[in-house]
């Protein structure tokens, strides 16, 4: 098997990379020349200089996996990509995108003869080791076709993959994926604080999390992480409070309000991390000023 892998950054680095490993053949284009250089002579992958190039380095019918920023990026590149490629051949998005937007690509390159599949990839820096989760959403046929990099890039070939639904279902089982995680995560975080808070206790939180990690309930991939790195630094002084969200927990939140379906932790999981990056905290200063208004509470000045 032979397939295009159209950005080598992070994620399509690494997944190029256990490709290799898997005996899948690969040819790479990235904006930056001296990535996919790099990485052709580290792996053997054929590197492009165009995508003109990379879609030439193809036969029929032909597989081409983008791993790009969703949005702008992955829609100028699926334009382009359109115009070279031919009917029958296979367009993966393996990025995170929008699912609504997966349908409507879908549909835009079916009109051309093209098949789109959308596959949401959870593994992050690990998966290149461990594998890849992958979600596919599309036609079973092009599906079918893409298999063999399936099961190259999953933890083993009879598991960690599967085709979840027609166009739009890989991304949307990979957005509830998300929501999910930030449920977790928060979970996690707010559990290990409130053991920190309780200052006479002198709660060893290594020793905590490390002791969940065996035979507890709440054991999983994300406990082992967290028992990781506070196994060198409880204090996480040099750590900013600041949590980026992807945009994968914004279009969790707003298809649950959409479809009527009660998502409170994950909601609120979700403008935790909005408050963490509110740097003027305003809305705070807000509250003090109505506290002193109301109850003549002292307001505490900068």
């Amino acid at each position: 098997m032979k397939l295009a892998m159209v950005g080598l950054g992070r994620m399509g680095g690494n997944m190029a990379r256990r490709l290799r490993r898997g005996g899948i053949e690969v040819a790479g284009w990235n904006r930056t020349w001296a990535v996919a250089e790099a990485l052709a002579r580290e792996t053997g992958l054929e590197p492009a200089a165009s995508l003109e190039e990379l879609v030439g380095r193809l036969a029929p019918p032909r597989l081409v996996w983008l791993m790009l920023p969703a949005g702008a990026p992955t829609e100028e590149t699926l334009g382009r990509l359109a115009g070279l490629l031919e009917p029958g051949d296979v367009v993966v998005d393996g990025g995170n995108a929008d699912y609504r937007d997966s349908q409507r690509r879908a549909r835009e390159l079916g009109a051309r003869g093209l098949r789109f599949v959308d596959v949401g990839v959870s593994g992050g820096v690990w998966g290149l080791e461990n594998g890849y989760c992958l979600m596919a959403g599309g036609e079973a046929e092009a599906v079918a076709l893409l298999e063999p990099a399936l099961r190259a890039l999953a933890p083993a070939p009879d598991r960690g993959w599967a085709h979840v639904g027609p166009s739009g279902a890989g991304h949307f089982v990979k957005m509830v994926h998300n929501g999910i995680e930030y449920g977790m995560m928060q979970a996690l975080a707010e559990g290990l604080a409130l053991l920190r808070a309780k200052e006479e206790l002198a709660i060893d939180l290594a020793q905590v999390a490390e002791l969940w990690r065996h035979g507890s309930v709440v054991r999983s991939w994300l406990l082992d992480l967290t028992a990781g790195f506070l196994a060198e630094d409880q204090r996480l002084a040099d750590v900013a409070p600041v949590v980026p969200d992807s945009g994968e927990g914004r279009w969790t939140a707003r298809e649950a309000i959409d479809l009527g379906v009660a998502a409170p932790v994950i909601t609120l999981a979700l403008h935790m991390r909005f408050a963490s990056q509110d740097e003027e905290g305003y809305s705070s200063r807000l509250l003090a000023m109505m506290r002193k208004a109301f109850g003549g509470h002292r307001v505490v000045r900068a």
